[in-house]
């Protein structure tokens, strides 16, 4: 298929949604030709967001953006969620400053620079991490006082369908009015039986973002994105890090060939697993942490000591003290809130976004709940494809990926063909001696459209929205290996892939 008829196919399809949402906007001008100020959100608002984070701020923005009057309730008094204040942006300050660190320490030296003497200032790199985080959330004020977003700071809680009594932070109360309500609460940390965070030496990912001093021994309990990479900012800056996981597998959702090269690459960097373990217990008695383990199977019991603990068993969806059972809010057996198509939950004038909803707990793929969700309360279209949300781990190298897995794709029943190619072949990876990693695209062998995309490689997060936006469009993989891609270049590996998956690459 060429690129260029699928994109004269994608462009009918725009303009006669366009033409759909023309024909239609007569029933919606009344809403969206006003324009409000902000205001103290005592007044009935046509949205209210609980929430600040990803999902909840964006929405809150392009409601008003599409003329809806909106509030914003957050708890925190810090916009940004777990994501930015706890989560995605500190983690990825720590992951480049640790980088950097690592670099300098092993890899300045064979680039011709060299240095008398090379040490970790925590309290200096801790300070650069916090004032990313208080910039962009200064940022996101500003943005709702451009967008005219009434922010209210403190704890929300439904006292009907339309109504939200918030506890604020200054310690009054105020009632929130609002004719469509959007929850978008996100989730916190999942914790394990019997054992207790402290947030010192059994800490979450949260603690585990602000530690005083490095630890020697860390052990890291599950082995998924979050584990994987606050384990590698420790690991770099000299703990000795052990990966506990129940499973038979780190990040059970990657690629089967991509994860088996990824753990190798993990190991290689010091960092030990011990597989299909379960913890029994965590004993603090002492001056230490000491675990107690065993087989997931059953079996003999061992024991490991280390100074901090980093729990990070995943995440579950944060509904508490929302009063969801009063107004008669329907959520499944893990707490998420059931919603339809359109992000409606079975009480109407409340729907619900991000990661109180089924799907990935991602920051991005919440920003685009909440964008058409907010679009379908303004009566225009929205659509939010989770097949193609990329996922990726930000350690080194990085792991990105999107759409189908090779077990998945097996698992389907469909034929299909697979073209790799190594970054060890890619000259701009040889070039700044830092070629670990692969490319893996998968797809239909009668058809050529592209069903997923691997890609494991320094800055592997960039290179995936090539191949998000390529699975959008349907693309075959011969789209992309006949489409030019810039010498030198990471993403010439990608276009080598794919020539690989339909054809032969050239540079290998």
């Amino acid at each position: 298929m060429a690129m260029a008829s699928i994109s004269r196919r994608k462009a009918t399809t725009v303009f006669s949604s366009w033409r759909h949402l023309y024909s239609n906007s007569s029933k919606y001008s009344s809403i969206v030709s006003r324009s409000y100020s902000v205001s103290s959100g005592s007044d009935e608002n046509d949205v209210v967001v609980v929430g600040g984070g990803p999902g909840g701020y964006v929405a809150a923005i392009k409601a008003a953006q599409l003329g809806l009057k909106t509030t914003c309730i957050e708890k925190r008094g810090a916009l940004g969620g777990t994501c930015l204040n706890v989560g995605c942006i500190p983690s990825k300050a720590l992951l480049h400053s640790s980088h950097m660190y690592h670099e300098a320490k092993h890899s300045f030296a064979s680039h011709g620079v060299k240095l008398s003497s090379v040490e970790v200032n925590l309290p200096a790199m801790m300070a650069q991490k916090d004032k990313a985080v208080g910039n962009l959330t200064k940022g996101i004020e500003g943005l709702f006082k451009k967008n005219k977003v009434t922010y209210v700071k403190g704890y929300g809680k439904f006292l009907s369908p339309s109504e939200v009594s918030v506890d604020t932070l200054e310690g009054g109360n105020t009632v929130v009015k609002g004719k469509n309500i959007i929850i978008a609460t996100g989730s916190d940390v999942k914790g394990l039986p019997g054992i207790i965070i402290d947030e010192k030496r059994i800490v979450s990912s949260t603690g585990a973002l602000s530690l005083s001093e490095v630890p020697k021994k860390l052990v890291v309990i599950g082995a998924g994105y979050i584990g994987l990479e606050m384990g590698s900012v420790w690991g770099r800056l000299g703990s000795e890090v052990t990966v506990v996981e129940f499973a038979a597998d780190i990040v059970p959702t990657m690629d089967g060939e991509v994860r088996k090269q990824f753990q190798r690459s993990l190991e290689k960097q010091k960092m030990k697993f011990m597989l299909n373990t379960k913890v029994v217990s965590v004993d603090t008695a002492g001056n230490g942490v000491k675990l107690t383990l065993e087989p997931a199977a059953g079996g003999d019991q061992t024991t490991l000591e280390a100074d901090v603990v980093l729990v990070s068993a995943g995440r579950v969806p944060f509904t508490a003290g929302l009063g969801l059972d009063k107004i008669g809010v329907e959520t499944d057996k893990a707490g998420r809130i059931l919603v339809n198509h359109r992000f409606g939950t079975n009480v109407p004038g409340v729907y619900a976004i991000g990661d109180v909803i089924p799907g990935p707990m991602l920051a991005h793929k919440a920003e685009e709940d909440g964008v058409a969700c907010v679009e379908y309360i303004a009566g225009k279209e929205g659509h939010v494809d989770y097949d193609m949300v990329p996922g990726v781990v930000y350690t080194h190298p990085e792991v990105a990926s999107v759409g189908k897995t090779e077990e998945q794709v097996k698992a389907l029943g469909v034929d299909y063909r697979v073209g790799k190619f190594p970054f060890l072949a890619n000259s701009r990876a040889k070039a700044i001696d830092d070629a670990e990693g692969v490319v893996k695209i998968l797809a239909e062998k009668e058809t050529d459209k592209i069903l997923g995309v691997h890609i494991m490689s320094p800055n592997a997060g960039e290179l995936i929205h090539e191949a998000v936006l390529a699975l959008h469009y349907g693309a075959s993989s011969e789209d992309i290996a006949r489409t030019c891609h810039a010498h030198p270049t990471m993403s010439e590996a990608l276009k080598e892939a794919a020539m690989a998956t339909y054809d032969k690459p050239i540079h290998i």
